[in-house]
């Protein structure tokens, strides 16, 4: 069951629907004589609501390459013994929601390879959009053998980096990176590591987050701020987009690969970041609030009562409450754990839908004229639901809006929205999807507005997903897709198996899952 980025259950599905989905969380970690595995583990946990399909972690000890990956939260795939096991001065993790590839354990990350001098260990947030480009740019350096060689299984674009960082003798791993990054189009916000040295790395349009944090004994790279607070690391400063970090014994460098051309996702302040996440300089809680400090400028209405979906929507709620002087409060309770069971619902349970997520306070709502404040609608089958709970509950008037703009256009950088015939916001007006939900009105933020509320230039977001203006060049359909790669003659990654272990590179890396 996907969460919410507060970790909350996502109420915007019903059962068996998906909504927007990130493509996955990045943690990385240089601190000798601190057990780093352990620093990854709770980073990932801070960063659980980018992935939920698959975990893992790499480690180094200066000599080999160890990593452990399975299916499944950072709680279910990591105990004590895992991590114990998994011993080193530095660290690379990831959870993972698949844009690319299949969900299976092959393609479950970090994925581990084979370079010139020993082996690399990467994670990826983010989506390629060349990668049928860099499955002939793979060949053509290494052979159809070679590329055979590097990778069984594995379908992701995150291979296609693994494979193409193999490099040569007569270069380091930052030197093939310097080479490598720049043919690399779409998003990508990468940790990356081979025996000795932890690097990381960010797309020159900074489309997906990545920060910077200092330990007292060592560095940490982070998705989001919080990984960082989780571990006790302070902020430094975003990665810069366009920008490779080094960090060994040596200390951190920096290098640029290619000049920023800013286009960081709107959708993250909007909703796919963590609350208390900041990015480039803006707090994402104060970015939501103001979102529905302007909703309520731009949507007023008569109402007695303000209430959030819990637990996203409650943000953009305190504010519209505040600018609009409607009491605020608190007309729906969640059930923090039906995500947590594999028993699917009877049909008979199935067709109560919502319910089994949230539940109305009836004596809260009964007779009140409702304002609901929720982040996105992406097919309305949920918010439909809701709005028909809430007036059997006894609203007396049920008006929706919304702290972002219709969404009209498929994600090609990390997020997995769903297809464009399915987005309930093409071909039907706000007025008319506020009538097929059954509200009494229906509001959603401008663009203008939305964007405002970040306090970042317009010029450097991307908002593709409400104005299909695409800041990256975009190949042919024919070379897009979540399965493009399983279309593929071969596969490409690390020569895991997914049964016990097998080593590559001249380090001996070695990919574990459970047995």
């Amino acid at each position: 069951m996907p969460l919410r980025p507060d970790g909350s259950l996502n109420h915007d599905l019903m059962p068996g629907e998906k909504g927007p989905q990130d493509a996955c969380g990045v943690f990385g970690v240089w601190a000798p004589g601190e057990e780093v595995a352990k620093l990854a583990y709770f980073g990932l946990y801070a960063l659980q609501h980018r992935g939920q399909e698959s975990a893992g972690i790499a480690t180094s000890n200066g000599e080999q390459i160890l990593v452990y990956k399975d299916m499944g939260l950072v709680s279910q795939v990591f105990d004590e013994t895992a991590l114990d096991a998994l011993t080193g001065h530095l660290a690379v993790g990831h959870c993972r929601y698949s844009t690319t590839g299949g969900v299976t354990w092959e393609n479950a990350q970090p994925t581990l390879g084979a370079t010139a001098g020993g082996t690399v260990a990467l994670g990826h947030n983010g989506n390629l959009t060349n990668s049928a480009e860099l499955v002939n740019l793979v060949a053509e350096r290494y052979g159809a053998q070679r590329r055979g060689e590097l990778a069984r299984g594995n379908t992701t674009d995150t291979a296609l980096i693994t494979a193409l960082l193999a490099g040569d003798a007569d270069h380091t791993l930052a030197q093939t990176a310097l080479e490598v990054l720049p043919r690399l189009r779409g998003a990508f916000s990468l940790v990356f590591m081979d025996e000795g040295t932890l690097y990381a790395a960010r797309d020159p349009q900074g489309v997906r987050p990545l920060v910077l944090g200092r330990l007292q004994r060592g560095w940490v790279v982070a998705s989001e701020t919080p990984a960082l607070d989780i571990v006790g690391a302070s902020y430094v400063r975003d990665v810069e987009p366009g920008e490779l970090l080094t960090i060994d014994a040596d200390g951190l460098r920096s290098e640029k690969f290619a000049e920023p051309e800013r286009a960081g996702c709107v959708f993250e302040y909007v909703y796919l970041a963590r609350p208390d996440n900041t990015i480039n300089g803006r707090s994402v809680h104060a970015s939501r609030v103001e979102m529905g400090r302007t909703l309520a400028r731009e949507h007023p209405v008569d109402a007695d009562l303000v209430i959030p979906t819990p637990e996203s929507g409650t943000p953009a709620a305190v504010g519209y409450a505040a600018e609009s002087g409607i009491p605020f409060g608190q007309g729906l309770t969640k059930n923090a754990y039906v995500g947590r069971t594999f028993i699917q619902p009877s049909d008979t349970l199935r067709q109560l839908g919502i319910r089994l997520k949230l539940n109305p306070l009836r004596e809260v709502i009964r007779g009140k004229r409702l304002v609901v404040v929720d982040d996105s609608i992406v097919r309305g089958n949920t918010q439909r639901a809701l709005i028909r709970m809430l007036r059997e509950a006894g609203a007396a008037e049920v008006h929706v809006r919304i702290s972002s703009p219709p969404v009209k256009w498929p994600c090609f950088y990390g997020i997995d929205f769903a297809s464009r015939a399915e987005l309930i916001a093409n071909g039907l007006t706000p007025d008319e999807i506020g009538q097929s939900l059954g509200a009494d009105s229906l509001g959603y933020i401008s663009t203008e507005g939305m964007i405002a509320a970040t306090e970042q230039p317009a010029s450097q977001l991307c908002a593709a997903c409400f104005t299909g203006k695409y800041p990256i060049e975009l190949p042919t359909a024919d070379q897009l897709g979540k399965h493009l790669l399983e279309q593929a003659e071969l596969p490409l990654g690390a020569p895991e198996d997914g049964l016990t272990q097998v080593s590559v590179g001249a380090g001996g890396g070695t990919a574990l899952n459970h047995p």
